[in-house]
């Protein structure tokens, strides 16, 4: 029995786009790291039903977000949105609705697009985030978008680095946004992910520049957040850089995960009753900055990219403790940045 997982990655050295890599369950390793889209920057994407992909995609000076279809293990672009400027951070995905949300870092933009059951793509809203930068050196330039994706309740929320805050919107059916609340985090937390606990009552914001991750409870028919803990990645006596990167729950809700670029480890934390959060083990990602990492469709592995040493790692699961066992180090693959489960 194998599973697909999709590689999202930075061309700037010796990649070419998008790969795939299989997980072989009875030998417990990755194998055949293989190329699917021919892209520029395809730093972020992510599947969907009835065999859709959407990424970043740059061309020269210009840059934006395409769909594609994936058909029989090839992916066939379909339509492009491309800009002049930086490309995007993060895209996300209302299927229900048929929306693809783009987050600009660079831009400090929210761009909102429609999509038909072909993949076209069409442009309905895009907001520009203003206001006072954080204190740190990563924010003096002001707003940065890292983030767009849905809450709960088929809100937008997004996370600016760059102020230090997370905004939700209503979309109404026309794809336009309209902000509902705004939580303003500590000073230099730099909010990068987030992710909803199961329920949907728990938000787990990730500080990038901070190296904390902060509980935070969901008020569903005002959108406020509140704060109930704030924790670290690293251990308190960690002095060298550090910056947080990806953060993922388990599918039962019992388990967190987040990625360490700096001390290149994966932090494991188990969800307490009330929502909070206990570290429970840190691992080495047996690479250098993790940027991103993906849990297998049953929860029993967990797959890691190494952005700046070339490699992914494979980890077996413990699903009632939630503890990671390394299996696999130094599976060559390009400038990994984003991994994916591959549906299809």
């Amino acid at each position: 029995m194998s599973e697909d997982f999709l590689i999202g990655t930075y061309t700037k050295k010796s990649s070419k786009g998008i790969y795939a890599v299989t997980l072989n369950r009875q030998k417990e390793q990755l194998r055949d790291v293989r190329l699917i889209v021919s892209s520029q920057k395809p730093a972020y994407l992510q599947t969907a039903s009835h065999n859709r992909l959407f990424a970043i995609r740059q061309e020269d000076s210009h840059a934006g977000v395409a769909a594609y279809h994936l058909n029989n293990g090839v992916a066939h672009l379909v339509d492009k949105s491309l800009t002049p400027g930086p490309a995007p951070a993060y895209v996300g995905v209302d299927e229900q609705r048929h929306f693809l949300f783009a987050a600009n870092y660079h831009k400090a933009t929210i761009e909102v697009y429609r999509f038909d059951l072909q993949g076209k793509l069409t442009k309905t809203d895009e907001v520009t985030h203003q206001g006072i930068p954080g204190p740190r050196p990563e924010q003096a330039d002001g707003a940065h978008c890292h983030y767009a994706d849905l809450t709960p309740d088929k809100r937008l929320i997004v996370c600016d680095l760059g102020l230090d805050l997370v905004v939700v919107y209503n979309i109404n059916r026309d794809g336009q946004l309209l902000a509902t609340n705004r939580f303003q985090t500590p000073a230099g937390f730099g909010p990068r992910h987030l992710t909803f606990s199961p329920d949907g009552h728990f938000c787990y914001l990730l500080g990038e520049l901070s190296s904390k991750l902060l509980v935070l409870k969901y008020d569903h028919p005002t959108a406020q957040l509140t704060p109930l803990q704030t924790t670290s990645t690293i251990p308190a006596d960690w002095t060298s850089h550090n910056g947080a990167a990806a953060i993922h729950l388990s599918a039962d809700g019992r388990f967190l995960y987040c990625s360490n670029r700096g001390e290149n480890t994966l932090a494991v934390f188990a969800v307490q009753p009330d929502g909070t959060l206990k570290h429970t083990q840190s691992i080495t990602t047996a690479g250098d900055f993790p940027r991103d990492f993906e849990l297998s469709a049953d929860g029993e592995y967990v797959v890691a990219s190494n952005q700046n040493t070339d490699n992914l790692t494979l980890y077996r699961r413990d699903t009632q403790t939630g503890r990671l066992t390394l299996l696999q180090e130094n599976v060559t693959c390009p400038e990994p940045v984003c991994v994916k489960r591959w549906h299809y």
